[in-house]
């Protein structure tokens, strides 16, 4: 993503979903974007730690859990920016 690191993270297990806050630029204006990454963490046999994007059958539900908390994080942010309560949204 960007230099950056994330502004907010969710984790179960292995699982972990970030968010990152990405600038960009589109037609001579500059705004922020919002952005979810999703990865799950393992040792190597070398015992270092690395990142997959590949999960097996028991890490679906962990990435299923982050992803939904990310996502609630990001339309909270969104209803926060547009002076919106989320709440509306349900109505």
């Amino acid at each position: 993503m960007s230099g950056q690191g994330p502004v907010n993270k969710f984790k179960c297990g292995a699982v972990e979903a970030a968010i990152f806050e990405n600038q960009v630029t589109k037609n001579g204006k500059t705004f922020s974007m919002s952005k979810a990454v999703l990865q799950r963490n393992y040792l190597d046999k070398n015992e270092q730690w690395q990142s997959t994007s590949s999960f097996d059958a028991n890490d679906i539900p962990k990435a299923i859990l982050v992803l939904s908390k990310a996502y609630e994080y990001l339309m909270a942010a969104d209803s926060s920016k547009n002076g919106r309560d989320s709440r509306q949204d349900q109505e």
